[in-house]
């Protein structure tokens, strides 16, 4: 039973909850997360109610999140370091930022999504927030230390109290994997090198077919220009525009109208950003009202400058469609912006990026200059499709396995797995005194170990070990004195083969 502090804690609990609750409802905001915040209320009546402060643990993850075991680990592993080594072939270098941020910081960079951000309560005094991508805090990272040039990559989880979906690889926390370069350069030639390893990103991980959305947020403006969309409603426009991948054309121009958008003018919006097309798109959009628009024509000239740079880079230019409806919502965003998407409907977009060129300088005016062009690969979605697949993945990098033919041989297999161990070659053996054989044998095919070494009276007595190739099950006696060398050139063979 709870005593008198315990009942105070409680319902104070219960008062600050229910100005959560309170404030959500009048800011009108997402009903899901309102639901969550309402259930949470409910629970805490439930306790006090109860008069109860401890009892059963609820055995889950909280909403949003879950738990990856040995192969979940071994499939995202495998997919972090394909990706790594696609950043590293592009002369990338890796940073850290927390976790956390000053709310600031994050505050005003997410447009209608700001309401996702995970806000801390610190006992410091500091109001701070948890990331909700990498982007923002590369940017703060450029101007508190006056960085103006860098290429960098990031693989690190984000948070975002969005509606999750396990089945489209939409979590709560999630790995987002970064590429950016920083600096003043000639035009799309580092937009062109982001579209490059997006492609080679996701043909490294085997993710299946894609097709790459370009599109350029000036021309987005344009549209919205010569259509009559009113100035102060481009952003929200835009955030509308963004969800057609998501919602049908009527849900979107609804929603639109509640903006403050004319049917008309939806309409005239509606008819432009239902195109999409090869180059030939951008040649025939150029005689047209956008040709003639305040920053159309810039639009369409970067447009096409990397129309020509895509012929010289090999098969990422069949994967790109210039698509009008493409908007990436991000307010920070200013020039041209891609996003990948793969066949499968229940996942959707697994990357995105663009060129951001006024976010450095929303944290230090004196770094104007510093542009930047990045990507962003949804690592989880990823995930989702190649889990999807049913494939099995080894969940360890064991090479050798000790094993003993006989009884009573526990301190020779101890002595012979330390001096691998010593030697860099990723060793096991049973911690059984007197295991069976065939149980060591069968352990090292289910756990798919390539070799095995089995050690018995006589071979000891002759200071040689069998070696056994599990695979084939071929066996070879080696001496003791030769057995680090033979077995690292196994392993290479192995390897290769």
């Amino acid at each position: 039973m709870a005593d008198d502090s315990d009942r105070a804690k409680i319902q104070e609990s219960i008062k600050l909850q229910g100005e959560v609750v309170r404030k959500l409802k009048e800011s009108k905001a997402d009903k899901e997360i309102v639901a969550e915040e309402v259930a949470k209320l409910l629970a805490l009546k439930a306790q006090l109610n109860d008069g109860e402060t401890s009892g059963k643990i609820t055995l889950k993850t909280p909403k949003g999140t879950r738990d990856y075991g040995p192969q979940q680990m071994a499939l995202r592993n495998s997919v972090l370091n394909k990706i790594e080594t696609i950043f590293k072939l592009h002369g990338a270098e890796t940073i850290e930022t927390p976790v956390f941020e000053l709310k600031e910081i994050l505050t005003g960079k997410y447009g209608e999504d700001s309401k996702l951000i995970y806000d801390l309560a610190d006992q410091g005094g500091e109001f701070l927030a948890l990331r909700y991508d990498l982007t923002v805090p590369f940017a703060r990272y450029l101007a508190m230390n006056k960085v103006t040039n860098i290429k960098r990559y990031h693989i690190a989880k984000v948070y975002r109290r969005d509606a999750p979906s396990f089945t489209k690889g939409r979590y709560r926390e999630f790995y987002q994997c970064d590429f950016d370069i920083a600096g003043n350069y000639d035009a799309m030639l580092p937009e062109v090198e982001c579209l490059k390893i997006v492609s080679e990103a996701l043909d490294a991980v085997k993710i299946g077919k894609y097709v790459i959305k370009v599109n350029h947020r000036l021309l987005l403006n344009s549209i919205f220009e010569v259509c009559g969309v009113p100035t102060d409603l481009f952003r929200p426009v835009c955030s509308s525009v963004d969800k057609l991948d998501k919602l049908p054309w009527e849900e979107v121009k609804a929603e639109m109208m509640t903006k403050g958008l004319s049917s008309d003018i939806a309409d005239k919006v509606g008819e432009f950003i239902k195109q999409s097309g090869d180059r030939t798109l951008l040649n025939s959009l150029k005689e047209g009202p956008l040709g003639s628009s305040s920053s159309g024509p810039k639009a369409l000239s970067e447009l096409s400058l990397l129309a020509d740079y895509l012929e010289l880079c090999g098969s990422v230019n069949e994967k790109v469609v210039f698509d009008l409806s493409l908007a990436r919502g991000l307010d920070y965003y200013t020039g041209i912006i891609y996003e990948a998407v793969i066949n499968d409907k229940e996942v959707g977009s697994v990357a995105g990026g663009g060129r951001y060129d006024n976010l450095v300088a929303m944290f230090d005016p004196k770094s104007r200059g510093v542009s930047c062009v990045g990507v962003s690969l949804g690592v989880e979605r990823i995930f989702s499709v190649l889990e999807a697949k049913g494939e099995k993945y080894r969940t360890t990098d064991v090479q050798v396995y000790v094993a003993s033919a006989q009884k009573g041989l526990v301190k020779e297999r101890l002595k012979l797995t330390s001096m691998l161990w010593d030697a860099g070659i990723n060793t096991e053996h049973s911690y059984k005194g007197n295991p069976k054989l065939l149980s060591q044998l069968q352990y090292c095919e289910e756990n798919q170990i390539p070799l095995v070494i089995i050690l018995g009276q006589d071979e000891i007595s002759r200071s040689v070990v069998k070696v056994r190739n599990v695979t084939t099950r071929q066996e070879e006696e080696v001496p003791c004195g030769e057995l680090i060398n033979y077995l690292l050139a196994m392993i290479t063979k192995l390897s290769v083969t």
